[in-house]
């Protein structure tokens, strides 16, 4: 039944009304059956996660009182269980529009459903998000080797919801590991594994200093070692202490009092690791301690894990208190410090051929396993940033198939790099009938991929037991189609871009408003709101770009825009009308308007807030379109509203001009004017 809580809000309205008004069940992912990536995933969060975050009491005492506790577009609107199953399905149409796209506004949205479903509000943990991403495409360009983190991790989070979904031995071990049923386990997957996956890179702000200095002084091409000049972490006991409460409430779940974060999660690697990969708590204690203030013991390489997890931890404790925290939120975090290199080079030692321990198998530590298979299979579609990562070759796009409880994929590279690929593959000949003397030829991953000794494939068996999930791995060529980029002139950071949405929805508030206000007003909605404005935010920039307009936080000598004319509005007036069309579509919305006429048993004065009311209990509106409309019916569409409608998809973007005053940095400017030279 996917989404039960619409159908049973479905039965509800034929009671009440005598026919079968809604809510529908929202429409089906085309490859329901299918194996490949995004049918998986979405099937994982479809069919697998039936009843996510519903609560049974909540609702009986809805039945009790006839009071809903749900939120919509205010509170009491709609049952909380179908405010909850509302999230579930942004969660799965956000996720949809990534891997579709990989970008990482995007991905942007992914981050902000989970954090919103699962943190409580996206506000408070907005900035352990945006830096990364501002981080990585603002300093990055000044390393010589560095990749994209952010689309990243929310490809592994797709990746681990369909092996989970595929994959029956990965099922059974994680239920056995947390002694869970069937029918709940995969909720707890969906929380645990997105908190590991999403957030298992936010430390690269610490590691991408220690790296910049590194390229600084290794232009002439000398190699990291004792002659290397470098950073080391001094003050990190204030990011890994652990306060009184914490202290007591992880004493009261294990049992022993731990000082800092560093050495919970050494406890916690230990006493699932140790036995079979022979090492004590106090050698990794040693090890993990090290890691931020000695980078020579470890190659002269800072680790991000360690600064992930423990920045982490903190966002949990700030989000939960520390009576929150549970022993399934370790292993989230001690998954993440294993994930980089702690795991690889310090207790399996997979590239050291005497002292090589067996890969990690996961019934051990089932969310570290699957962490370290994502990460390492996730290679395709990453922004290079560093100076010698956009000269490489990497993979460009992935084919999965995920059927048989195995993994088959496909990497492509850029067709146009055949030069590049066709003399790699003449030296790789010469150098096999040459009996194979010195190293063999390389380029970067194609030749880790394509190679007959399968390096990526054989270094990601020696990390992880693939017993249960035979993995095979091919490299072909294909066309680049950039076309889901939608990418434009318009830039700013993600900070900005929350407050384009802010402030579109604070525009009916008095301008005397402040920031703050306007925030609250804003996460007072639902989340199915909150994103429906977000994603109105998103496609500012291709409005502007067919208005020949664009936006920045860079001071440029173009004229600003202060208002929009009615001539720019007639052009993107009809497209975001098309946006809010396909969004609604998409979300389970037809089209109708009983919840104007239908008979309330409310006083007249209550009628008008109730008749919203019944709008989302029926998700039924008078302006959505039904099936799957043309653009040029959509547009018929547009052109037959009133007045008052079509005002309705471009005067927000008027007053949010004004409101964005509010923040710093960002202005709009047109393109085809600049300024007269002085």
């Amino acid at each position: 039944m996917a989404y039960t809580a619409f159908e049973t809000m479905r039965q509800i309205n034929l009671k009440r009304f005598g026919e079968d008004l809604g809510p529908m069940q929202p429409p089906v992912n085309e490859g329901e059956k299918a194996n490949d990536l995004k049918s998986a995933a979405l099937r994982f969060l479809r069919e697998r996660c039936e009843g996510l975050r519903h609560d049974a009491a909540i609702a009986r005492r809805e039945a009790e009182t006839g009071v809903y506790a749900g939120v919509a577009l205010s509170a009491h609107q709609v049952p909380y269980n179908l405010q909850m199953d509302t999230d579930r399905l942004c969660l799965e149409k956000t996720l949809g529009d990534f891997i579709d796209s990989g970008t990482a506004e995007d991905a942007y949205s992914v981050y902000f459903c989970y954090i919103n479903m699962f943190f409580g509000r996206y506000g408070q943990s907005k900035k352990m998000v945006e830096l990364l991403s501002e981080y990585e495409s603002n300093g990055s360009s000044l390393l010589m080797k560095h990749r994209d983190h952010y689309s990243h991790s929310v490809y592994v989070f797709a990746l681990g919801l369909a092996i989970y979904d595929t994959n029956a031995a990965y099922r059974s071990a994680f239920e056995a590991f947390y002694q869970c049923p069937p029918d709940s386990a995969a909720n707890l997957f969906l929380e645990l594994w997105g908190l590991t996956s999403l957030f298992h890179d936010i430390g690269y702000p610490f590691e991408l200093p220690f790296e910049q200095v590194l390229s600084y002084f290794e232009v002439n091409h000398q190699r990291r070692g004792k002659d290397s000049l470098y950073l080391a972490y001094h003050g990190v006991d204030k990011l890994i202490a652990l306060s009184e409460p914490a202290k007591a409430r992880f004493e009261a779940l294990f049992g022993m009092r731990f000082g800092t974060v560093s050495h919970l999660l050494a406890w916690d690697i230990a006493r699932r690791l140790g036995k079979d990969y022979g090492f004590t708590e106090a050698y990794l204690r040693d090890v993990v301690d090290a890691k931020p203030v000695s980078p020579e013991r470890f190659g002269y390489f800072m680790d991000h894990a360690f600064f992930s997890a423990a920045r982490l931890y903190r966002e949990l404790e700030n989000a939960f208190g520390p009576d929150g925290l549970n022993a399934m939120h370790v292993d989230a975090l001690s998954a993440i410090l294993l994930h980089n290199s702690l795991y690889k080079f310090a207790i399996a030692f997979y590239k050291d051929k005497e002292k090589h321990r067996a890969p990690l198998p996961m019934r051990a530590h089932p969310l570290a396993y699957m962490l370290m298979l994502c990460d390492e299979l996730q290679c395709w579609d990453r922004t290079a940033y560093g100076r010698n990562s956009r000269t490489e070759l990497h993979p460009m796009a992935a084919k999965f198939d995920f059927s048989d409880d195995a993994i088959q994929v496909i990497y492509y590279y850029d067709r146009a790099e055949r030069e590049k690929i066709d003399a790699y593959h003449q030296a790789y000949a010469a150098w096999e009938a040459g009996g194979r003397e010195g190293d063999a030829p390389r380029l970067k991953a194609y030749s880790d991929m394509a190679e007959k000794g399968q390096r990526f494939r054989t270094d990601i068996e020696k990390i992880v037991d693939t017993g249960a999930i035979p993995l095979t791995v091919k490299a072909r060529t294909g066309k680049v189609d950039r076309s889901a980029k939608h990418t434009y002139l318009s830039s700013s950071n993600f900070l900005h871009f929350y407050d384009f949405a802010v402030a579109i929805h604070g525009r009916s508030l008095p301008p005397e408003a402040t920031a703050e206000q306007m925030e609250a007003r804003f996460e007072s909605h639902s989340l199915e709101y909150q994103l429906s404005t977000l994603n109105r935010a998103r496609h500012f920039a291709r409005y502007l770009d067919a208005i020949r307009c664009f936006y920045t936080d860079k001071p440029v000598d173009y004229e600003m825009v202060t208002r929009f004319t009615p001539n720019q509005a007639a052009v993107f007036a009809p497209m975001e009308h098309e946006r809010w069309e396909r969004e609604h579509i998409a979300m389970g919305w037809r089209n109708g308007d009983a919840y104007e006429t239908l008979p309330l048993d409310v006083p007249e004065s209550e009628e008008a807030a109730a008749r919203k009311a019944l709008r989302e209990q029926l998700r039924r509106h008078k302006l959505v379109m039904d099936g799957n409309p043309t653009t040029s019916e959509v547009l018929e569409h547009y052109e037959s509203l009133s007045d008052d409608d079509k005002g309705k998809d471009w005067k927000p973007f008027n007053k949010m001009l004004t409101l964005l005053k509010k923040y710093d940095g960002t202005r709009i400017y047109r393109l085809d004017r600049k300024r007269s030279l002085r």
